[in-house]
């Protein structure tokens, strides 16, 4: 693979080629080669790997924007990445959720990373009804009967229960918080914008957790390929409202949508050079820049969207 241009301040996450390596070192060599210093350590990096990478980030080779929760590694499903996490009911399994949380930021402190990136938490629902309303969606369309009618089942039983959970995370937030507070790591936690539909924060959500917990370091993560599954299925207007909510986003996870499926690389493989032009600035402005993309995106279209994307960031009118 050739050498690609060098990124900046750009950072990649290991989601990319997590599946193709045992070996921490290979994965991380390979997206150097991209052009990227810094990576995003994804929540599938276990601890095995970590012995070959903590070597690396020792000697600067390599730097670490961010980690996201739960890291490294956690086989539990109770505490993976699509899980009721911070909002448990259940005080045991929630005070679990809040120390793998601090155990990330632990990791986080560690390695020099200014972030972690978390999906706090979801409605929960007998069953994943976002799957089956993305089945009529792409079969029927968002205007048939069937979905609307789904929809709005699906709708009543989030609303109905998402404050409640809404003060939950809120709430193991500020627990999370005060514990990174106490052993002194200079952390923040971004709380990400999600893919399915009774997955939470929308971006209304994470304003309410945000301002309620004034001045503790918790922040917007914002996803902008999930923003776009959720604005095409109905739940929110996202480039509005993601705008609005720019002086909130401390990272940003840089990827675009074909349909709804995510992960690929913005401009190229959706063949469409503007509508991707409403989350430039969101991203100029994020102090955190990380692409999320998925193994499919080849090293040639990674370096063309990444230059299409910077020549669109450099013909902005200078902020201030």
């Amino acid at each position: 693979m050739m050498t690609m241009k060098a990124k900046g301040e750009y950072s990649f996450s290991t989601c990319w080629n997590i599946k193709k390596h045992t070996v921490g070192r290979e994965l991380v060599e390979e997206i150097r080669q991209l052009g990227f210093s810094r990576v995003e350590l994804n929540y599938n990096i276990t601890r095995e790997m970590l012995t070959t990478i903590e070597p690396m980030i020792e000697r600067g080779e390599i730097g670490i924007s961010s980690v996201h929760n739960t890291f490294p590694h956690t086989p539990d499903p109770d505490y993976g990445t699509d899980s009721v996490l911070l909002g448990f009911d259940d005080e045991s399994k929630r005070q679990r959720a809040i120390e793998l949380l601090v155990q990330s930021a632990e990791y986080a402190h560690r390695y020099g990373a200014k972030a972690v990136v978390v999906h706090p938490g979801e409605v929960p629902f007998p069953y994943d009804i976002s799957e089956e309303l993305e089945d009529i969606f792409n079969e029927q369309g968002r205007d048939s009967a069937a979905y609307q009618t789904l929809w709005g089942q699906m709708l009543e039983r989030r609303n109905s229960l998402s404050g409640h959970y809404v003060q939950r995370i809120r709430d193991s937030l500020e627990e999370v918080c005060d514990r990174i507070a106490s052993k002194g790591y200079d952390v923040a936690i971004g709380i990400e914008t999600r893919s399915r539909c009774y997955q939470m924060p929308t971006l209304q959500e994470a304003k309410t957790i945000i301002d309620r917990l004034k001045g503790a370091p918790v922040y917007l993560w914002y996803d902008i390929g999930h923003g776009m599954i959720m604005d095409q299925m109905g739940l929110y207007d996202n480039a509005k409202e993601a705008n609005e909510m720019i002086d909130y986003i401390l990272g940003v996870h840089i990827h675009e949508t074909i349909g709804l499926s995510d992960h690929w690389c913005p401009y190229i493989h959706s063949g469409d050079l503007e509508f991707f032009d409403r989350f430039v600035n969101i991203i100029r402005q994020a102090p955190i820049k990380v692409y999320e993309l998925k193994a499919a995106c080849q090293p040639e279209d990674i370096e063309r969207s990444h230059e299409l994307l910077t020549s669109k960031i450099a013909k902005l009118q200078p902020q201030g």
